[in-house]
């Protein structure tokens, strides 16, 4: 006897064995794939600072203190010279130093400054001879000591006028090129420390030919108003974005290293005279002196504030660790994770762990 179905039971039957047979040819389900890759995290960020030869004992202890922070310490302890000489400043070469500061895992690449009269610098960068000259005087320095290389800061460039500055512009770059690869055959980092591209600013810098040459190049982006200006922040997020807009289109993010300010300027209301210098702890302790509540500076995102001395009114802008973490964003944004701080024993003792923040 042959058993019949109803004709809507025999229909379903008949989906249910097409639906086994498709599942047993159907790849199997998403699920079992391999999972696609997370999305890489973004490196660290590295602090590195400068060390003041004036402050070496404090700045010194400072490092030491932060170690587990710092990559890279820079001492600075020489200046070079119009006819190509490097000298010492007075503190400079510490045994002691160099020792505590490798002894804590800090890489000790010292600063070469310099502080020519007025067009020395082109003249030097722009003579074949003296520049290679100043090249064997640099490399001695950094074979005296058990140093990890050298950084320079050459700002008397910076001013370079119309007439000669692509000349100028172009010799500092050879020179700093040919110190690079000396530096590099001797296994030795080769750091180059510029101010701040922008329309209107830093032209004299060859951004993309430094950038090819050194391991890193330090922007110091601080003294948006200076000592010798009208009275205002040191920097603000919009102009750190203007700046990094232009430095990553010549320069490796990896190498980039974004200079921040742990100072300020205490500028006296309409007066012609030079700004006194404060560092972020100076300015606090000011300001709790004179009693003025903390104020953050909505557009800049920076502290500051005014007083009353004698009969002159005196304006006081400055860094801080608030001021700091409100910037810090940009870098991200552009994809920069390394720091440079100027100077050790300046800062605000908060901005330690403002800066291990990711």
């Amino acid at each position: 006897m042959v058993l019949r179905l109803p004709r809507r039971t025999r229909s379903l039957t008949v989906l249910a064995s097409l639906a086994v047979a498709a599942a047993a040819l159907a790849p199997l389900p998403a699920a079992s794939d391999p999972a696609p890759p997370p999305a890489a995290a973004p490196p660290p960020r590295t602090v590195s600072a400068w060390l003041p030869y004036w402050d070496q004992d404090n700045a010194y202890e400072t490092a030491l203190r932060h170690a587990g922070q710092l990559h890279t310490v820079s001492p600075f302890w020489y200046e070079a010279k119009p006819d190509g000489r490097v000298a010492k400043h007075f503190s400079a070469e510490e045994q002691r130093v160099i020792d505590g500061l490798h002894g804590a895992g800090i890489q000790v690449v010292p600063t070469v400054m310099e502080k020519m009269p007025r067009g020395a610098l082109a003249a030097l960068v722009t003579d074949p001879a003296r520049r290679a000259a100043h090249v064997e005087n640099l490399l001695a320095v950094v074979g005296s000591r058990a140093y990890d290389g050298l950084d320079l800061d050459y700002e008397t460039i910076a001013p370079t006028g119309d007439a000669d500055y692509q000349q100028v512009r172009d010799g500092y770059a050879t020179m700093v090129t040919d110190l690079c690869r000396e530096l590099r055959a001797l296994r030795k980092q080769c750091v180059i420390t510029v101010s701040p591209k922008t329309a209107g600013t830093g032209r004299v810098w060859d951004y993309a030919r430094l950038g090819a040459a050194a391991d890193r190049l330090r922007i110091m982006a601080y003294n948006l108003h200076w000592a010798e200006g009208r009275p205002g922040p040191l920097s603000t997020p919009a102009w750190y974005d203007d700046i990094l807009t232009r430095a990553t289109a010549e320069v490796p993010r990896e190498k980039l290293e974004m200079g921040l300010p742990a100072y300020g300027w205490d500028w006296a209301v309409g007066s012609p005279g030079r700004a006194r210098h404060v560092t972020s702890q100076s300015a606090e302790v000011l300001r709790r002196k004179v009693g003025v509540p903390y104020h953050l500076d909505p557009a800049s995102s920076t502290p500051h504030f005014t007083y009353k001395e004698g009969g002159t009114t005196r304006e006081v802008w400055y860094q801080d660790a608030r001021g700091t973490a409100a910037h810090l964003p940009v870098l991200r944004r552009h994809g920069v994770h390394r720091t440079v701080l100027w100077a050790l024993g300046f800062e605000d003792p908060e901005l330690w762990r403002t800066l291990a923040t990711p």
